[in-house]
């Protein structure tokens, strides 16, 4: 057995994996052959590792400047590669910058070079001119949701990336959408292109027309969030006003939740991602802006509470459920008087017929709570510290200790609702290897 082959499947044992999937087969076989490979793969099918791993093969622990730079269209997407790259335990050094922060501290975690650079167009593009480190060993560039780069206007920075890297010679842009035409100073000659996009065959994905007898769907909404229960999903809205007023009123009903759009803050938009991730929200209401490139956990449904203007969003949000083998379910929930767009008419779906009640009970508030921690991975802190921090000090279960979240610079962690008020004194301001760190509920 090869030592590539080994190390495949070690990586694969730590990110939970038994074994690749038919595209992520393919793209590897592709990526280790050709120099130029376009893939194309729904949302949600594992394009990260299809990438990732040949990247990882190629790289030479004796170089110690950056050999490989991805390049991603938002900082959630930055942030959720570097994560992955970390879970995937090489010994490699993988660092991501993005805007929302000071470029000095991006400067500081690069100081020391990783071999695998992540960043978003503008921040990559700035560090760049800035010639903040050396390009010289960077042969391989990967355009991850090239086509949404595109399309929020990154194509001046995207083009000014590519002449600032003279020495790259593996090319690969990966998209969730088809019939995106790649501009001509990527320079791509004979790229391989690997197409899955119409593989249709395995989805299990049902779409569900629910409608509402009045324009103001507050009331269908709640309706239809108990007849779903107690299940991951996410509510997409067009508008941030909307959210905010969804939000209110699904407080009102005391119903616990997240928000994601695009005016929040970066870290709370993490800390959204974070209590959705680990149990504390089941529910999250969000723009288009989650429509992809976020790491969230295998979703039961999504609702389009608003329909998207364009066809391919819709797509892309149906693509946060049934995902790979699994089974979701999106629901269109429509007023009734309301005319739905040709790409809704054209699916030919009849009207769902849910056994709807105001009588129903509503979901049932989350067991689990998140609490921050200030001490993460540069104070040496691992997660096996901070478990034991809580089975020891904090005298919890092993059921009363949820998801573990280990950043650079903190930490956060799930823990049951009915346990706070015992733990929080015994696990703040203790020390965290020679750190003394403070506890506190998010």
């Amino acid at each position: 057995m090869s030592n590539s082959i080994k190390n495949q499947k070690a990586i694969l044992a730590k990110l939970g994996i038994e074994k690749l999937n038919e595209m992520q087969e393919e793209s590897k076989l592709a990526m280790d052959s050709a120099n130029e490979v376009v893939l194309l793969s729904p949302t949600g099918t594992g394009k990260t590792i299809a990438f990732l791993l040949p990247i990882i093969e190629k790289l030479d622990a004796d170089v110690e400047e950056i050999q490989a730079l991805i390049v991603v269209p938002t900082r959630e997407l930055a942030i959720q590669i570097e994560q992955v790259m970390r879970q995937m335990g090489t010994g490699f050094k993988v660092n991501a910058v993005y805007g929302g922060r000071a470029g000095s501290k991006d400067k500081i975690e690069i100081k020391h070079r990783p071999a695998v650079l992540i960043g978003t167009m503008g921040r990559v593009a700035d560090h760049l001119r800035r010639k903040t480190f050396s390009t010289h060993h960077i042969n391989t560039l990967v355009l991850d949701e090239f086509d949404k780069s595109l399309e929020i206007g990154f194509e001046e920075e995207m083009k000014e990336i590519l002449e600032l890297l003279p020495k790259v010679n593996k090319k690969i842009l990966t998209s969730a959408t088809k019939g995106i035409e790649i501009p001509s100073f990527v320079g791509l000659r004979k790229p391989l292109i690997i197409d899955y996009l119409d593989d249709k065959k395995r989805s299990k994905l049902e779409i569900k027309l629910v409608e509402s007898p009045k324009k103001d769907k507050l009331d269908m909404l709640l309706e239809l969030l108990s007849y779903i229960g107690n299940q991951n999903g996410i509510v997409f809205c067009n508008y941030k006003d909307s959210i905010e007023r969804i939000s209110n009123f699904l407080s009102e009903n005391s119903i616990s939740h997240g928000t994601f759009f695009g005016g929040m803050e970066q870290t709370e938009r993490e800390r959204a991602l974070i209590k959705f991730r680990n149990g504390t929200h089941q529910i999250l209401l969000a723009t288009d802006l989650a429509a992809r490139g976020i790491d969230v956990p295998e979703l039961s449904f999504i609702i389009h509470y608003h329909l998207p203007h364009r066809s391919e969003e819709f797509t892309h949000r149906n693509g946060r459920t049934a995902r790979m083998d699994a089974k979701g379910t999106a629901y269109i929930l429509h007023y009734e008087n309301e005319n739905l767009p040709d790409f809704i008419e054209q699916l030919n779906l009849s009207t769902q017929n849910l056994v709807i009640s105001t009588k129903q009970n509503l979901p049932k508030i989350s067991e689990w709570t998140t609490l921050f921690i200030s001490g993460g991975r540069k104070d040496k802190i691992s997660k096996g510290d901070i478990a034991g921090l809580f089975f020891k000090q904090g005298k919890l279960e092993k059921n009363e200790l949820g998801i573990i979240e280990l950043k650079n610079d903190c930490a956060f962690v799930a823990v049951k609702k009915n346990t706070i008020k015992t733990v929080l004194p015994k696990v703040n301001n203790q020390k965290l290897k020679k750190k003394k760190v403070r506890v506190s509920v998010v």
